[in-house]
């Protein structure tokens, strides 16, 4: 456990998937001052460092020439530990199966550094998973063998592999699992087979396992190579060989799921961004939380604190967003007041989202809008009753002036617009990293909740590709996006954060 000063944590990454980190690790990339990673490291889980952390790439993909030798690697993490630094190692998977974790740890403790190991879930076991194969069955597999096939047979480095036996136990009801083999899977079928295995022993490759790019062929011990060639499946891949393969036929679950294959992303603010990133991954998406805004104090306090002040004088309060009553309710309490100072107006919420913030803090609603725009605001209020009313509007610095507008029309004595926050763009090195994400491979859709995600998206990572589709949260919003270039495919008629994530997934359904 961390208690101060220099250390090197070795965390795994997990097998591709951000959201199969594990919470352990989690937590030490969010406390990391440097962070010196792999490069089958998935880019997302980057953000969860601290924004000044220090990044440091060290490839290590199979194939690839390293980014930096393991003993000058080593001499990084040692030198960086002894500086009082907290160090994670972030390493694809797990930091001790299929890997140089070992041989780090001992450097390590040979150095006097200290340090600590976080497991995590290794692609041997989650990309068989996400395929759908178990690697073990009652009835078709009691044992499992994982064995590194990255070694070039044709040269006799492989003469430790044990073939006979590894071709005995996958005869009897044993499972073998081959990590980094798609270079030398031609040798090691043929050693099998010359082993005594049958070349019509059910076989998996999985490529990409757990990610949007995840592919997954299914053959025999004889058919795999061609295949996997036909597929032009590559690395990184994991090969499972054995009965329990053939159940991937019943049990490939993950390829049914509404959004499988698809790469999002999701432009919301670093506090929301989760809510509609987990209920897309919850449907197959692999998602790239990408905040475009950042919430931050208004400029001036001054109007909202003179409105507070005065509450009693004012008819109604309308809340635009679940933002703007957190920022209201907090301002609050800072000037001395609780909710109780609320009692003599009626509350206006503009969407559910606002109202169940309002419940969170025992406020009812008095009025929503049917259709949850600013707009209908003045409809659903009633002439009638706007007409000599006075009006307090805590919402962002800046937003539309429709609904102010059409008050004063309509006749209200006093229309107080009291910004309670701003949104600005976010800045700095988190801002770096993700644009390389998001550049970095095809994006099937980018989901927008405002027009102002939708603006600064295209500030920061460029004028989208022809073509490129969006998902908005309403018509403000979709205008918007069109503007910039967006085709805009999905736009739920409630507009809502679970709509919106439904309307995504009924889209990419009726097109497949």
């Amino acid at each position: 456990m961390d208690d101060g000063g220099g250390a090197v944590y070795l965390v795994g990454a997990g097998p591709g998937a951000v959201d199969l980190i594990t919470v352990r690790g989690t937590e030490m990339l969010r406390r990391a001052e440097v962070v010196v990673y792999d490069s089958l490291v998935n880019p997302g889980l980057l953000r969860l460092a601290p924004n000044d952390a220090e990044l440091i790439h060290v490839g290590k993909r199979a194939g690839d020439v390293d980014v930096i030798p393991q003993s000058d690697l080593n001499a990084l993490l040692i030198e960086r530990a002894r500086s009082g630094k907290r160090v994670v190692r972030l390493k694809g998977g797990d930091p001790f199966i299929f890997g140089r974790g070992g041989e780090e740890a001992a450097a390590l403790a040979a150095a006097g550094v200290r340090f600590e190991i976080v497991p995590g879930v290794t692609s041997a076991i989650a990309a068989p998973a996400f395929a759908g194969i178990p690697l073990t069955h009652r009835d078709y597999g009691s044992f499992v063998a994982f064995i590194t096939g990255h070694e070039d047979t044709n040269k006799g480095a492989d003469a430790s592999v044990p073939w006979e036996e590894l071709a005995r136990a996958a005869r009897d009801r044993g499972t073998l699992v081959l990590m980094m083999a798609t270079a030398q899977l031609a040798n090691i079928v043929k050693r099998l087979v010359s082993a005594g295995l049958s070349e019509d022993t059910p076989a998996v490759a999985v490529q990409w396992g757990t990610l949007a790019s995840q592919k997954s062929v299914s053959a025999t011990l004889a058919t795999l190579v061609q295949t996997a060639e036909q597929a032009k499946l590559g690395a990184p891949a994991v090969v499972v060989v054995g009965r329990c393969a053939k159940l991937r036929e019943s049990l490939a679950w993950a390829e049914s799921m509404p959004l499988f294959g698809r790469r999002m992303v999701v432009t919301r603010a670093s506090e929301k961004i989760s809510i509609l990133g987990d209920a897309l991954r919850l449907r197959g998406a692999e998602v790239i939380e990408f905040p475009t805004i950042e919430m931050i104090e208004p400029t001036s306090w001054t109007v909202l604190d003179e409105g507070i002040a005065r509450l009693d004088s004012f008819n109604w309060i309308i809340l635009t967003s679940a933002t703007g009553v957190d920022r209201f309710i907090a301002r609050l309490a800072q000037l001395g007041k609780d909710v109780r100072a609320l009692a003599h107006a009626k509350i206006a919420a503009i969407g559910p989202a606002t109202a169940a913030r309002l419940r969170e803090f025992a406020l009812c609603v008095d009025l929503m809008p049917s259709e949850y725009r600013a707009e209908m605001i003045v409809e659903s209020i009633g002439l009638d009753k706007i007409k000599g009313a006075r009006f307090l509007i805590p919402r962002a610095e800046v937003a539309r002036e429709a609904m102010p507008e059409m008050l004063r029309a309509a006749g209200a004595s006093e229309v107080i617009v009291a910004p309670s926050y701003r949104t600005v763009m976010p800045s700095g090195a988190a801002v770096e990293r993700m644009r390389e994400m998001i550049t970095s491979a095809p994006i099937d859709l980018v989901a927008f909740t405002s027009s102002s995600t939708a603006s600064n998206y295209v500030e920061m990572v460029g004028a989208p590709h022809p073509g490129a589709k969006a998902a908005v949260i309403g018509p403000i919003t979709g205008a918007t996006a069109r503007r910039l270039g967006f085709d805009v495919v999905a736009s739920p008629k409630e507009y809502t954060v679970p709509a919106l994530a439904q309307a995504i997934s009924d889209y990419f359904s009726s097109a497949r």
